[in-house]
């Protein structure tokens, strides 16, 4: 064979096996917390991953871009922001036997239009000093008279309070929401300001006993020289519904309407379930896998067990409004 027809030989072998696309990532979480898993799909799959972090106006990024959009998924945190992306009409649903499988049918779209990849539970920080075992029970309870200017909490119209209101709401309804709300209110040690961490560090300090907040904000205090002795001045506690589980929201993932490269992009989603990836994107993030299989770190194990609640989150995103004009009126921040 001479060297001219090897050449050709090789030309058309790279034209018959084209390269493995890329898959490109809109996010709104920060590259470095989830370029691990990301680097892990690659090298057991060749497929690269691009990721770019959009701090806000994803909806409005992807309008723009219509069928031209690079993106094919989007990545985002709490059902709000993955409502939003729903009601913006820029994402697709994805049939998979391999999602709806892993991921619990609370924690997906109903269309499959996204789905939960990691879990965090909204739970309540106690004083070692001040709050006994056992003190502390249901979210219900938080509205009872033992807590009068004990709480602290970030403000009521977060998203993150506004979930767990709705949550309320489902067990509850508008009446019942509005008079748990009310109650809270009226035990806040202080106006509601600052982040979740910022409520530890008031607890710390002797402001206030309990704080409403996520559970992986332990493990990034516990990362911060600053904030350790805040995150060892309280122990995490899984309040309950009085008729149901403790509150979790989402990590999530969905495919964008566009996706110019589809089947890299389903592969990606179907890998970020598998036991290998949800260990390591939620210890990455000290958060819970949905799959019920894999492995907890050793630091998200420690803080106890818990049972979900089983409200789907779709219900809390249609909630939203109600939770929102509910703290309005009760002023939950004034």
């Amino acid at each position: 064979m001479t060297l001219r027809t090897c050449l050709l030989a090789s030309a058309c072998a790279a034209v018959a096996a084209p390269a493995i696309a890329d898959v490109n990532i809109y996010t709104t979480r920060q590259p470095e917390l989830i370029q691990p898993v990301m680097d892990a799909f690659t090298e057991s799959t060749g497929i690269a991953v691009n990721l770019a972090f959009v701090d806000g106006g994803i909806v409005e990024r992807l309008k723009a871009e219509g069928d031209r959009s690079p993106a094919d998924l989007v990545m985002t945190v709490d059902i709000a922001n993955l409502q939003q992306i729903v009601d913006g009409g820029v994402i697709q649903p994805v049939e998979s036997d391999v999602l709806t499988a892993a991921v619990p049918a609370s924690l997906r779209a109903e269309d499959n239009s996204w789905f939960g990849l990691t879990k965090r539970a909204r739970i309540v920080y106690a004083s070692r000093e001040r709050v006994a075992d056992g003190e502390v029970t249901t979210y219900e309870d938080l509205a009872s008279d033992k807590w009068e200017g004990r709480i602290c909490t970030r403000s009521g119209v977060h998203n993150y309070n506004l979930a767990l209101t709705s949550a309320v709401v489902a067990h509850h309804g508008e009446e019942g929401a509005a008079e748990w709300a009310a109650g809270v209110r009226e035990n806040l040690a202080r106006k509601p300001e600052g982040n979740d961490r910022a409520q530890v560090k008031a607890i710390w300090a002797g402001e206030c006993d309990i704080s409403l907040g996520n559970t992986y904000y332990m493990g990034k205090m516990l990362q911060d020289a600053e904030q350790t002795e805040w995150a060892n001045s309280v122990r995490i506690v899984f309040p309950t519904f009085e008729n149901g589980g403790t509150h979790v929201n989402i990590s999530g993932v969905a495919m964008t309407k566009a996706a110019p490269n589809r089947e890299e992009a389903l592969q990606l989603m179907e890998y970020l379930v598998s036991p290998e990836a949800q260990s390591i994107y939620a210890e990455l993030n000290y958060e819970y896998p949905v799959l019920e299989s894999a492995e907890l770190s050793e630091l998200v194990s420690g803080w106890g067990e818990f049972t979900a609640d089983d409200v789907k989150l779709e219900e809390l995103a249609s909630h939203r409004p109600v939770s929102l004009r509910i703290m309005e009126e009760v002023n939950f921040d004034g």
